[in-house]
Formats: structure tokens, sequence, C-alpha cells
């Protein structure tokens, strides 16, 4: 058995005014109950570190950089990488990073337990629109402000762990799953900020919503046989709503553990490694059953041709 004791530390709502030192004092708290429960690694949410800016049309570079972190750890997120190295706790969590090339990428990036950086994942399928859409009930420019990550979806060997990561709208792609699990990961961790609401679509509710994030989650768990960790913000942030609905798959695709709410909130599983090697050697061995010569349309092409 190699069990890792994960943490995913759901996130309620950043509002536009909270200081990033004030994001991270709650994120400690989140950090203090996880170790208290026996955690080894802690899951946080997509831009962890603030609101969801990208609901807001910015014409000033200066104003738009603002949101973005230059290094990490910087100064503000020092006390999250030492309380974690104290607690002798590994850490995931996103951040808009802007690299000194002046590059601008949804990043998550994930650590040791001896608070080394041991992982970085830049988000490569970039959701919304560029310019402001006045049919929209709020925007989503999260192409305006990040270009697609450039780093693709690559695994890490964390600990005896071999773990990747991905964030929001990745988890609804295939793609994302297969990469890593062609790589043998069996551990997905993702973090997400997803409207309650659909700006393009008024008739879906939230039920449906939340259906489709479990839904993406759970199927690519059991397709690659992987456990993951899907951690959301949620809650009504800047007087718009986020949903909740934070799990812990097991490699068959089971939720073993989900929050209640859309506040801040940690859940944590028992998930032991070694129950990823049975769907690996069975079903999903891919090296038996997988049939390249078959699937040249999913690499030499993009949109639909008939």
């Amino acid at each position: 058995m190699r069990e890792r004791v994960i943490g995913a530390a759901q996130m309620g709502p950043i509002q536009k005014s909270d200081s990033r030192e004030v994001v991270v004092s709650r994120m400690l708290s989140l950090l203090d109950q996880a170790a208290d429960q026996g955690c080894d690694l802690v899951v946080y949410p997509e831009l962890a570190l603030t609101t969801f800016f990208p609901r807001w049309y910015m014409e000033d570079q200066s104003e738009i950089d603002g949101w973005f972190e230059r290094e990490m750890p910087n100064a503000a997120t020092q006390p999250l990488f030492d309380r974690a190295r104290a607690h002798g706790v590994a850490i995931s969590f996103g951040y808009a990073e802007l690299t000194p090339e002046g590059h601008h990428f949804n990043a998550s990036i994930l650590t040791d337990r001896q608070g080394h950086i041991v992982g970085k994942y830049r988000k490569v399928h970039l959701p919304g629109h560029v310019e402001y859409d006045a049919a929209r009930d709020f925007q989503h420019l999260e192409k305006r402000y990040f270009e697609p990550g450039d780093l693709g979806f690559e695994t890490f060997d964390n600990e005896g762990t071999l773990m990747g990561m991905c964030i929001c709208n990745d988890r609804r792609w295939p793609e994302t799953w297969r990469v890593m699990g062609l790589q043998g990961v069996e551990l997905v961790m993702l973090g997400y900020n997803t409207p309650s609401v659909n700006s393009q679509n008024r008739g879906e509710g939230l039920s449906e919503r939340l259906y489709h994030s479990e839904l993406s989650v759970t199927a690519g768990a059991y397709q690659n046989a992987t456990w993951a960790v899907a951690v959301a913000k949620a809650g009504l942030e800047d007087g718009f709503p986020l949903m909740g609905g934070t799990i812990i798959v097991d490699p068959d695709g089971f939720v073993v553990a989900r929050t209640t709410g859309e506040g801040d909130e940690l859940i944590t599983a028992h998930c032991d490694m070694d129950r990823c090697q049975f769907g690996k050697t069975t079903i999903f061995d891919f090296a038996r059953h997988r049939r390249v010569e078959h699937y040249g349309r999913i690499t030499s092409q993009t949109g639909v041709e008939r």
C-alpha cells in the first residue's frame, strides 16, 4: 500500500478588494486543519490568490499585471510555503503568472513536503473570448489576459507518487487526461473557478453544471485509472456566483469525498496509489489495447471536418 492522505481545500469567494495577505491567511487556516487531520498533500483552487479577474474588462496593462505574480514564492506567499514545510505537507495551488520575459499564464505549481517547487503547469485550454461582449451577462476574458500554456501535460514523481496537474476547463477535454495517463499518472490535481450560471445559456442550471464538472473528472479518473482531486473556488465573488462541487475521486471513477457548501472547506481522503494498478494492467492497459493507427485525427485537425 502506498497511501497518501490528501486534502482538497475549497475556498470561498475572494473579493476584488481582498489583499494577497488576507487570502493567504485563509489558505494557512485550511493548511493547519489539513495537518491536524494527517494530510501530507493539500490542493487549492485555480487563481487561489485573487478574485477571478477575467470577469472584468480591462485595457490598462498595468492594471492587468497587478493581478499577476512575478515570482513564486513571493513576500505574500512565503508564509504559506513556510507553514507547509513546518507541517511536512506538500501543496498545489493556482495563480496568475507573469514571467520575466513578459508572458502571462494561468499557472499551477506543486511542491514536495519540504516546500520545494517540483512541478509547474500552465493552462492549455483557455475558454472565453478576447474582446468585450455586450451579449453576455458577465465577461469571461481568459483569452484576453492569458496565453495558452507552453509546458504541456507533464507528470512529476513527487515522493513516490506520479502526479499531474490541469486547470478548470482542461478537465473537460479527454486529451488532458490521456496524455497524463500515457505517462502512468496516479494523481491528477486540478483547481477551478466555474460560474454557477452559463452566460451563453441561461437555461442551464446549477445542477447541470455541477453534473458536467463531476462527469468530466470521474470519467477522466476512471479511463486513466488515476486518483483525481478537483477543487473549487466558490460562492458569491464580486457579486457573481461560483459553484462549489469539490471532489476527490478514486481510480474506478467513484467520488470518495465531496464538499457540502460554497465556503472555505476542507475534505480529506486516504488514497492508496497502488489501487491505480488494476485498471492500468487490465481494461486500460494501453500497451496491449490502444490502436494508434486509428487516432490520427486527434492531433492532425482541430475543428470538425465532415
